[in-house]
């Protein structure tokens, strides 16, 4: 097959829908979803609660339904980008997409390791950041490397203990301050409700650009669509409660340094060690399958290998603090792109790819090596995402953004298969 990647098999595809729940409720059992829940905290608890409602319910249903030309096709995310990108078109994306994934590799080690220093340093009196970084880097690479076989197995190990330690976290958290005495907590003006529905809407929306990569190993769209959007509402909702409920009663959303406190630091080390490898291993994994579409002649697991090295040099090297804003501004990017995808999928294509449409090679490749009327759809997107970032729309710019370029790149292909059908009529 052209550019290295073929279509998964029927006999290949054994993921069930339990799987899909445990996979995506592991991706979402992370600090960084429950720090992003303790910004909420201007909106109060209410407030908070239904911004997270509301966003994940937003972000989900795309979410899952990128994964379903996934477990149609048994195509990943960025070869679903080439019959509406064109095949040369879909290199910007899956390039933005390889560079984005080492970033948040990055920032989830970084994350990891600091919060597994300062366990170390209260249980044992040891501390070393670099030496953290590494090894969560390599057993989450590892974890990448042994394929999907393996997966379903240790998230039905893993993620069924940190679900169990999430139970932990909230009752400790409602332990002294009850749910009544946080509601009554006022809101204040410092965050408006669209730019809290925008913070959660992004979160899974930043998985769109990968979800297919896992959904082509389904047996079944269903379960696959199903497992999919259950297992990250529920649990990225969760973490998101937890993090605001925490800064709300502590003034911090920080789980770790209150299981501290009350002396459960195995259980916190538990806690961030396997919600790093559940959630990382994905974006490591994805690294290697997108940069695929770019260069035919890299094996996939060379590629995670690469991918989870460098990966880890970023989190060694760079300030990373720096460099979240390039790694926002690029995912931004995904939501415009995945508008023309769905609308290209299950609009103008009716759910049906034909296998010239990706791979075939010659003068039909040639015509589809840019899809100009994609192209400019999507640059009209994100500059609608950022202006919507910047007046405050009430329902945030993520679905916005997706939903105009999406119609957009509807209309123009509209346009041009009338005007196609106007100068076939002249001859």
């Amino acid at each position: 097959m052209a550019n290295g990647i073929k279509p998964i098999k029927k006999e290949e595809r054994n993921l069930a829908g339990i799987d899909f729940l445990l996979l995506w409720s592991g991706a979402a059992i992370s600090l960084a979803e429950i720090l992003a829940g303790g910004i909420l905290v201007p909106l109060g608890l209410v407030g908070g609660i239904l911004a997270i409602l509301a966003g994940h319910i937003l972000g989900n249903t795309p979410l899952a339904l990128a994964g379903v030309i996934g477990s149609e096709q048994g195509i990943p995310s960025m070869v679903s980008v080439r019959p509406s990108f064109g095949n040369r078109g879909s290199y910007l994306p899956a390039f933005l997409n390889v560079v984005q994934l080492l970033g948040w590799t990055a920032i989830m080690l970084i994350m990891g390791a600091r919060s597994a220093e300062i366990i170390s340093q209260k249980l044992w009196g040891y501390s070393n950041f670099k030496l953290w970084v590494i090894l969560l880097g390599i057993i989450t690479t590892l974890w990448a490397f042994f394929g999907h076989n393996t997966w379903k197995w240790l998230h039905r190990i893993s993620v069924s203990a940190l679900l169990l330690l999430s139970v932990v976290m909230t009752y400790v958290i409602f332990q002294e301050h009850s749910f009544a005495e946080l509601a009554q907590i006022p809101s204040t003006s410092e965050l408006s409700l669209a730019t809290g529905l925008d913070l959660v809407i992004a979160m899974p929306i930043s998985w769109l650009s990968l979800v297919a990569d896992y959904s082509r190993f389904a047996k079944s769209t269903c379960s696959s669509f199903w497992g999919t959007w259950l297992g990250y509402f529920v649990v990225s909702s969760w973490m998101y409660f937890i993090g605001l409920s925490a800064a709300l009663a502590t003034g911090s959303a920080d789980p770790i340094s209150l299981l501290l406190n009350l002396g459960w630091g195995i259980a916190a080390l538990v806690i961030v060690l396997f919600s790093t490898f559940t959630t990382t291993f994905l974006d490591i994994y994805s690294t290697a399958v997108s940069a695929l579409n770019i260069f035919p002649q890299l094996e996939e697991r060379r590629g995670i290998i690469i991918g989870g090295v460098l990966g880890t040099l970023v989190a060694l090297i760079f300030p990373i603090e720096q460099y979240e804003n390039f790694l926002l501004f690029i995912g931004a990017m995904f939501c415009p792109l995945f508008g023309v995808v769905l609308v290209d999928y299950f609009i103008l294509r009716q759910r049906k790819y034909l296998v010239e449409d990706i791979y075939k090679k010659g003068k039909y490749w040639y015509y589809q090596g840019v899809n100009i009327r994609a192209i400019i759809s999507w640059v009209i997107g994100v500059v609608l995402y950022q202006q919507g970032i910047k007046y405050g729309l009430w329902i945030g710019s993520s679905i916005p953004s997706m939903v105009i370029a999406g119609s957009l790149y509807g209309v123009l292909m509209k346009i041009r298969k009338e005007v196609k059908n106007e100068e076939k009529n002249k001859f």
